[in-house]
């Protein structure tokens, strides 16, 4: 159990499309080079993962699904 005064850090994750796995092993491998990084425990810190659809990424002036047909 965390102390009230214990620092909660809050991670944001924002990628493009991925599966589940992905994210929940994402979501496991930042928390815990977050914890070791910062000495904390890991229950300490809020990962949020943000999933976008690869129409909604741009890289040098073309969407990221445009990119992937090539």
């Amino acid at each position: 159990m965390l102390k009230k005064e214990t620092n909660m850090p809050f991670i944001k994750v924002e990628t493009a499309e991925a599966t589940r796995e992905q994210k929940e092993k994402l979501i496991i491998d930042v928390t815990r080079a977050a914890s070791e990084a910062l000495g904390m425990p890991k229950e300490a810190f809020y990962v949020v993962v943000n999933e976008n659809s690869a129409d909604n990424w741009g890289i040098g002036g073309k969407t990221l699904a445009e990119l992937r047909k090539h």
